[in-house]
């Protein structure tokens, strides 16, 4: 097992999620407790010592299961992660009691990393509102040494970073963000990087494989990288990207069964970063994976010049390109309802007049209201 060094810490580069646990008949809730016990014995036998749970998953089991999975291991041979669920803005006020209850169903007297979760467009104000003390209870624990590392999780754009950063910089010890070389350059991924790098804020990553997309390419894309390493796994590739960027501390991934872990662990025996040329193919790779499925606007701006509704149509088609790229896949897409929950009504894809004015301005000549109108019968069929 690979090793990164964090404030003294021995952290494996791979981390143990515990969101996509194996599971009984198809039912998330329904975790299959031998079969994931058996997964972290193998994990620990051969190095990870990172494990990655949260109030919702497995529809709120994971946090039990994970801990009754870990008690079983001396508590210095490991590192446990949960998260405070401020994707749900009715956890605001109830901050004291969910971290208690957190700590009950874990059995543990503390957490070695506890990250507010999913800090975007939807909760952000809600997060920087001090009448809920938030960071002030989560500052008092750590302080406490109920919390041993202080950190936050992000599925927001850049500018919800920056501001969430400006806040609470300071106090942040790391930040998770979703992070593989397909979101590199299409949902900004090299930006937040280097804005966290400016607070001296590591990263941890979540979604390498983007949900699976990542482990299977088309079949001219997996010949481009199997020219360059012929017995690399196609889904080492994504790995072996996120090795390559010395920000990057540990890697999460979610594995729902044994073969799943047995090949990570077997990846993360190595740490073989990228040559330049083997990167560049990649970003090759991404950007044909993005255009396939991409509308081509170029965020010039001419429409938004002729739109009676002033929405912002670039922003618009841009989260409409996240959110089809990822249904497309077969997964669920959550950015992009997440962001638009932020956007007044007046402003959203529904508000569209289809009078086609911004059409007419388009140096792309992309047919934008049908853009908006396909955007709102996705989002309206989820």
């Amino acid at each position: 097992m690979q090793y990164r060094e964090f404030k003294g810490l021995k952290l494996s580069q791979l981390g143990f999620g515990a969101m996509r646990l194996p599971v009984i008949d198809g039912d998330d809730a329904k975790v299959d407790i031998p079969q994931t016990q058996r997964m972290v014995d193998y994990a620990m036998e051969h190095g990870i010592n990172y494990y990655d749970t949260a109030w919702g998953y497995h529809g709120e089991h994971s946090e039990e299961i994970m801990g009754e999975a870990l008690r079983r291991y001396p508590r210095d041979s490991y590192y446990l992660a949960d998260k405070f669920p401020g994707y749900d803005l009715a956890n605001m006020p109830k901050v004291k009691e969910i971290f208690e209850t957190q700590l009950e169903r874990t059995g543990l007297e503390y957490f070695d990393f506890y990250l507010l979760h999913n800090v975007c467009e939807m909760n952000i104000v809600q997060y920087l509102d001090p009448q809920y003390g938030i960071m002030e209870h989560l500052l008092a624990q750590k302080k406490a040494g109920r919390i041993k590392h202080l950190g936050f999780s992000c599925h927001g754009e850049l500018p919800v970073l920056k501001r969430f950063l400006e806040a609470h910089g300071e106090d942040m010890e790391y930040c998770q963000l979703q992070l593989n070389y397909l979101d590199w350059e299409f949902q900004h991924g090299k930006e937040k990087v280097e804005l966290l790098a400016e607070y001296g804020i590591p990263v941890w990553v979540m979604e390498p494989l983007r949900g699976g997309k990542l482990a299977k390419l088309s079949e001219a894309q997996e010949q481009m990288l199997k020219q360059l390493r012929p017995q690399e796994a196609i889904p080492a590739w994504a790995f072996r990207f996120l090795q390559s960027l010395p920000e990057v501390k540990v890697i999460l991934s979610g594995m729902s069964n044994e073969e799943q872990l047995h090949a990570n662990v077997a990846t993360f025996e190595e740490d073989l970063p990228l040559d330049e040329h083997e990167m560049n193919v990649l970003m090759n790779v991404a950007a044909q994976m993005a255009d396939e499925k991409s509308v081509p606007c170029t965020a010039c701006h001419y429409c938004m010049d002729h739109c009676p509704q002033g929405l912002d149509i670039p922003h618009l088609i841009e989260l409409y390109n996240e959110h089809t790229l990822t249904t497309k896949a077969g997964l669920f897409g959550f950015i992009a309802p997440m962001a638009l929950a932020a956007i007044p009504e007046d402003k959203q894809p529904s508000a569209c007049l289809h009078c086609g004015s911004c059409e007419k301005v388009c140096p792309q000549q992309i047919h934008i209201s049908e853009v908006m109108e396909d955007f709102v019968k996705v989002l309206g069929g989820e």
